[in-house]
């Protein structure tokens, strides 16, 4: 059975259902998505430098790194982006709250144990532990 031609939504209702009624309110929808977009870009930065961070420290991948980061998130209740924001301060700074700077070691032997069981004929498996204790995290 065919639905009349009539009853199929057109396609400008299928692609903008919800259109602003005036140009003021198209401008704030497109300001407040502006921001929104410019928030992600900045927490995208921050966390693929704290990645780098914890790959240096660890000796581990990039996707170690960032498992390291929401590991430590999930453990601390505090969000992914505000994490990698105070890993990368403590790169500067070497000062990290107690709290998290056990989350993020707990987190860090994790990996690298996890890392050196999945390739234990790599020579940099056991590098990591090393770098770590070489590079000291805030309160080793």
């Amino acid at each position: 059975m065919e639905v009349p031609h009539s009853s199929r939504p057109e396609p400008a209702e299928v692609r903008h259902p919800q259109e602003p009624d005036d140009s003021a309110t198209r401008i704030s929808n497109l300001q407040r998505d502006n921001d929104h977009l410019q928030t992600a870009i900045t927490s995208h930065a921050v966390i693929d430098q704290a990645i780098g961070v914890i790959i240096a420290l660890g000796g581990l991948r990039p996707q170690q790194g960032f498992d390291v980061l929401r590991d430590v998130s999930q453990h601390t209740n505090i969000k992914l982006r505000e994490i990698a924001g105070l890993v990368v301060d403590w790169a500067l700074t070497r000062h990290m709250s107690d709290e998290v700077h056990k989350a993020l070691d707990a987190a860090l032997t994790r990996a690298q144990s996890a890392a050196a069981r999945a390739a234990p004929s790599d020579a940099t498996a056991g590098s990591g532990d090393e770098r770590m204790t070489d590079d000291g995290l805030p309160g080793s």
